[in-house]
C-alpha cells in the first residue's frame, strides 16, 4: 500500500524512514529521559504501575493467556489473570529500569545478589571461554552484573531492532551497562564463535521459539527451540551454564549460576543439540513453575497445531 502526499506516490518504507521511525525514536527517547530522570527505584515502581494498569487491556495479553491455559489446564481463570498482571508489572519495571541498569550493576550497588559465583569463576579459569544461557525472566539485562566474576566483558547475542533509531539508542544504554552486542544472524554466528574462540563469555537466550531450531520438549509440548547454546558447546567443548534471574523486591535482584549442562558429543550433532536443549528446557520449566510472573508470556512459543489440538 502506497500513500499520497501532495500528488507525490510514497511508499511504506518511505514512510517507515522518514514518519514513523523517527517518531517512534522520539516517543522512546521521551519515555527514557523521563525515566532517567527518577531515582531507579521510583522509576521501577512507576513502570510497574504503568504495567499493571495498562498492560492487561492490550491485544498481546490474548496471546499469554492462551499459553497460560496451554502450560497450566487447571488453573483458574483469576490465577491465569492474576499471573498476567504480575508480568505485565515485571514488564514495566523492566523497560523503566533499562536506562538504569549501568547503575544496578555497578559493584557495591547493593541491588544484584549473586548466587554460586564461584561456578563461573572456576570455570573461567585460565581464560576459557564459557556460555552463559539464560531466559527473559525478571529483568534479563541485569546478567552484565555477572562481568567482574567473568574476568571481563560479557559479549551478548541480542535481536536487532527494525527501527534503526531505536536500535542505536538500545545500544548506547546496554554498552553504559557494560559488555559488547552482537547481533543475531548468520554474521552474529560467525562473530560469536570468533568471540568464544578468544576466551570470551557469551550470553545467550534460549527461552523464545526458532523455526528453525531443534525440536524440543518444553511443559509437555513439542517446541522448536535455539540450537545455538548447544552447537557452540558442543562444536568447542565449552562449558553451558544455566543462568536465572529473579526480582527479589522492588528494583533488586537475584541472579543464580547453575552447574554446567552436562553433555557428551556422539557423533550426531542434530541429536546431541536436541538432547541437551532438552536439559535446558527442563531447567526452564522449573524456573517458570516456581515464579510464573517472571517470565514473558507473549511469545508464541508452540506451533499453532499444538494450541489447536489443545482446543485453544
Amino acid at each position: 500500500m502506497s500513500t499520497t502526499i501532495k500528488g507525490t506516490l510514497v511508499g511504506p518504507g518511505v514512510v517507515k524512514r522518514w514518519l514513523r521511525y523517527p517518531l517512534e525514536a522520539v516517543l522512546l527517547g521521551i519515555c527514557f529521559a523521563i525515566f532517567a530522570a527518577l531515582p531507579v527505584e521510583m522509576a521501577s515502581a512507576i513502570g510497574g504501575l504503568l504495567g499493571r494498569a495498562l498492560g492487561p487491556r492490550l491485544p498481546p495479553t490474548a496471546r499469554a493467556i492462551r499459553n497460560l491455559r496451554l502450560v497450566f489446564p487447571d488453573m483458574s481463570d483469576a490465577g491465569r489473570a492474576e499471573i498476567v498482571r504480575g508480568m505485565w508489572d515485571n514488564l514495566g519495571r523492566t523497560a523503566a529500569e533499562f536506562v538504569h541498569v549501568n547503575a544496578i550493576v555497578a559493584p557495591g550497588s547493593g541491588r544484584v545478589e549473586i548466587i554460586n559465583g564461584d561456578i563461573l569463576r572456576t570455570q573461567r579459569r585460565d581464560g576459557r571461554a564459557v556460555i552463559l544461557a539464560g531466559a527473559h525472566l525478571a529483568n534479563w539485562e541485569i546478567s552484565a552484573a555477572l562481568a567482574n566474576l567473568s574476568g571481563g566483558e560479557i559479549v551478548s547475542v541480542v535481536r536487532e531492532q527494525n527501527n534503526p533509531l531505536t536500535q542505536k539508542m538500545i545500544e548506547y544504554l546496554r554498552r553504559r551497562a557494560g559488555g559488547r552486542q552482537i547481533q543475531k544472524g548468520r554474521r552474529g554466528a560467525k562473530e560469536a564463535m570468533r568471540a568464544l574462540r578468544g576466551g570470551a563469555v557469551l550470553g545467550l537466550l534460549f527461552d523464545q521459539k526458532m523455526n528453525d531450531g531443534a525440536v524440543t520438549t518444553l511443559f509437555g509440548h513439542q517446541a522448536m527451540s535455539p540450537v545455538a547454546p548447544a552447537q557452540l558447546a558442543l562444536r568447542l567443548a565449552c562449558p553451558l551454564i544455566p543462568v536465572r534471574v529473579e526480582r527479589t523486591a522492588g528494583a533488586r535482584f537475584r541472579i543464580t549460576i547453575y552447574p554446567p549442562i552436562a553433555f557428551a558429543a556422539s557423533g550426531d550433532r542434530q541429536a546431541d543439540a536436541g538432547a541437551v536443549m532438552d536439559r535446558l528446557n527442563e531447567q526452564l520449566e522449573a524456573w517458570i513453575r516456581e515464579r510464573p510472573e517472571d517470565w514473558m508470556w507473549l511469545h508464541r512459543r508452540w506451533a499453532e497445531e499444538t494450541y489447536l489440538q489443545a482446543g485453544l
